[in-house]
C-alpha cells in the first residue's frame, strides 16, 4: 500500500521554496502558489520569521499521529444549537397517538408490507397478528427484492427471529412494551451492531466489525422493535453507490434512491420494512425520502445520540426515522431521543407530541421567495400551500436570513477529512468506489488546506446565524418551503433545526417530490403534529411503486 506525503510537508516545502526563489524574480510564481492557495500575502521578512514556526508545527501534527484517533473519538468541542439565553418552555407530557381506526387482519398477509406502524402496532396489541409472522415477512421481502434494489448490506435473520419469539412470548403475557413492540426495521449500516459487519458502506470497512452497538438500535430494541437488517448508504453517507453498486429508487429501479440513507428510504418505499433509520449531515434523510416517496424526520441537532454510529461531522451528524407516515415518524422518534451518558451533545427535553394539534393561533411561515423560483416542482409546492390554506392555515410570507450559507459548507469537510484523517493519509482512500471531484477521496484531500483558523471563523460566523434564526422563530412557530430550493436544506442543518418531509405528488410518473416543513429547536411536538394534519389531507403517502 503506498504512503501518500503528509500535506503539511507539502505546504512547508512550498514556503521554503518561497525563500529560497524571492531574490529570483522569474521564480516568484511558482512558489507564491503557496500563499494564493490559502488567499493570503506576506513579504520576505514575514516569510523568513515564521518558517521555523511551520517546521515545529509540522513536528508537532507527526507527533500526533502516532496517537491512535477512532472514529468513535469525538472533539472536545461541542456545538450547542440552542443560543445564550434560549429557555425550552415546552411541557412536560406524554406523547398522545391518533387511534388508527379500524385496523383487520388481511386474508394475504403480505397485504401488511405497505400498513403503517401504528396499524401494525394495533394488530399485534390485539393479537391479530404475532411479531414472528412479520418479521418473516419483512425478511422474505428483503431477500426477494434485494437482489434488483441493492438496499441490503447484512441480513440478521437469526437475530431477528430470537428477538420476534421473544416479543410475541412478552405480549401474550401482558408485557406489552409500547407502539413499537414486535415490529421490525432496517438501520443504515453506518450504526454499529455487536457481532454484525458495520462497513458504512465503504470497501476499506467491508470486513469491519464493531465491539458495540449504537444506541440508537439499543433504544429502539429496548422498545420492542425487531432488528432484521443493516440497510445500505453511499459509501462514507455519500450518495446511494457503496461498494457493491447503487441502490435502487423503488419508483425507478434505473435510477439510484439517491443518498446517503439509501436502503433505509428504498426498504421502506418498497415495503420491505414497515420504518428504517437514517442519518443526515446536510440532505441524506431529506433527499432520499423524497426521491423514494416517503415520510423523513429529521431531528434537532442533539436529540438523538449518534453514539455507534460512524461520525462524519461531529456538528453537524444526526440520526432520524424513514416511514410511511408522519405519526409513525413521532412513535420512532419518542423511542430513540434522549440522553445516554454518551454523546455529549444529547440534552433530555420533552416530546408533548399530540396528534389533533389546534391550527388556531399558529403562526406558520412559507418561504415566498423560494416558492416562487422556476423549478420541476413548483406546481405541486404551491397546489400543498392551497392544500394548508384550506386547512384554515394563514401562511405568512418569510425569507431566511440574508447570509453566505454556502460559503459556511467548508465546515462540513473539515470534520469529514480530520474523521478520516488516517484513512487518507494511509493511501486506503484509493480503494474507494467514486474517485471523482465530488467525492470523499478527493473532498479529504482538499480539506487538509482548509486553515484553522478559517475552520473558527467559519464556526464563530455559524453563530451569529443561529441568532438570526432564533430571531425568526419569534415571528413563527415553524414554516414550509421546497425540499431543495434556496439555502434552507444546508442553513438548517448548521443551524440544527428539525424538519419533516412528506410527499406531495410526482413530477411524473415515476418521479416522488415531497414538500418540507421546519420547525423550531426541539419542538419536534408542533412540528410533527402540523406534518401529520397536511398529510392527512393527501393521499400521496398511501400510494407505492407497482410490483411490490
Amino acid at each position: 500500500m503506498k504512503h501518500k506525503s503528509s500535506f503539511p510537508t507539502i505546504i512547508v516545502t512550498l514556503c521554503l521554496a518561497l525563500s529560497a526563489a524571492t531574490t529570483m524574480a522569474d521564480d516568484l510564481a511558482i512558489p507564491l502558489q503557496a500563499e494564493e492557495l490559502l488567499g493570503l500575502s506576506f513579504d520576505t521578512s514575514e516569510r523568513d520569521t515564521m518558517l521555523p514556526d511551520l517546521a515545529d508545527q509540522l513536528s508537532s501534527y507527526i507527533a500526533l499521529r502516532e496517537v491512535s484517533i477512532g472514529n468513535e473519538i469525538p472533539p472536545t468541542l461541542l456545538f450547542q444549537p440552542l443560543q445564550p439565553g434560549a429557555v425550552l418552555d415546552i411541557p412536560n407530557t406524554a406523547p398522545l397517538w391518533s387511534d388508527p381506526g379500524e385496523v383487520e387482519r388481511p386474508d394475504d398477509i403480505e397485504d401488511l408490507a405497505f400498513y403503517s406502524v401504528s396499524q401494525l402496532a394495533k394488530l399485534i396489541r390485539e393479537r391479530e397478528v404475532t411479531s414472528l409472522e412479520l418479521t418473516r415477512l419483512s425478511l422474505d421481502r428483503l431477500k426477494r427484492f434485494d437482489p434488483q434494489l441493492k438496499c441490503v448490506i447484512t441480513l440478521l435473520e437469526e437475530r431477528a427471529l430470537e428477538q420476534a419469539s421473544r416479543a410475541d412470548v412478552e405480549i401474550r403475557a401482558g408485557r406489552y412494551r409500547g407502539p413499537l413492540h414486535g415490529i421490525p426495521f432496517g438501520v443504515k449500516d453506518l450504526c454499529a451492531v455487536a457481532g454484525a459487519p458495520t462497513t458504512w458502506g465503504a470497501e476499506p470497512y467491508r470486513d469491519q466489525v464493531i465491539d458495540d452497538t449504537a444506541t440508537v438500535v439499543s433504544k429502539l430494541e429496548e422498545a420492542g422493535a425487531v432488528l432484521v437488517a443493516k440497510l445500505t448508504l453511499g459509501a462514507l453517507a455519500w450518495g446511494d453507490v457503496w461498494f457493491d453498486g447503487m441502490t435502487r429508487n423503488p419508483w425507478n429501479i434505473e435510477e439510484g434512491s439517491s443518498g446517503s440513507s439509501a436502503g433505509s428510504a428504498s426498504a421502506v418505499a418498497a415495503g420491505l420494512v414497515p420504518f428504517a433509520i437514517g442519518t443526515e449531515t446536510w440532505g441524506s434523510i431529506i433527499s432520499p425520502a423524497t426521491r423514494c416517496g416517503v415520510t423523513g424526520l429529521r431531528p434537532t441537532f442533539g436529540r438523538v445520540s449518534r453514539a455507534g454510529a460512524m461520525a462524519l461531522s461531529w456538528s453537524m451528524d444526526k440520526i432520524g426515522p424513514i416511514c410511511r407516515e408522519v405519526e409513525d415518524c413521532a412513535m420512532v422518534f419518542d423511542a430513540i431521543r434522549g440522553t445516554d451518558g454518551r454523546d455529549q451533545t444529547v440534552i433530555d427535553a420533552p416530546f408533548p407530541y399530540a396528534s389533533a394539534l389546534d391550527l388556531s393561533g399558529l403562526k406558520v411561515g412559507y418561504l415566498a421567495a423560494d416558492f416562487s423560483t422556476e423549478y420541476a416542482e413548483q406546481t405541486l409546492d404551491q397546489a400543498s400551500l392551497e392544500t394548508l390554506r384550506g386547512l384554515g392555515v394563514e401562511l405568512v410570507p418569510i425569507m431566511l436570513p440574508e447570509f453566505p450559507v454556502m460559503s459556511l459548507a467548508f465546515i462540513l469537510s473539515a470534520e469529514a477529512a480530520a474523521a478520516f484523517d488516517e484513512l487518507t493519509r494511509s493511501g486506503r482512500d484509493d480503494l474507494m468506489v467514486r474517485q471523482i471531484r465530488y467525492a470523499w477521496p478527493n473532498t479529504f484531500r482538499a480539506a487538509r488546506f482548509i486553515p484553522a483558523v478559517e475552520y473558527i471563523q467559519a464556526n464563530r460566523a455559524r453563530h451569529i446565524l443561529c441568532g438570526e434564526m432564533r430571531k425568526l422563530f419569534e415571528r413563527v412557530d415553524l414554516y414550509v418551503g421546497p425540499s431543495f430550493q434556496g439555502d434552507n436544506l444546508l442553513l438548517t442543518n448548521l443551524t440544527g433545526h428539525p424538519c419533516v418531509v412528506t410527499p406531495n405528488g410526482f413530477v411524473d410518473a415515476d418521479s416522488p417530490a415531497s414538500i418540507c416543513f421546519t420547525g423550531d429547536l426541539y419542538d419536534e411536538a408542533t412540528l410533527l403534529a402540523f406534518a401529520r394534519i397536511y398529510q392527512q389531507a393527501t393521499t400521496w403517502h398511501k400510494q407505492h411503486p407497482p410490483g411490490y
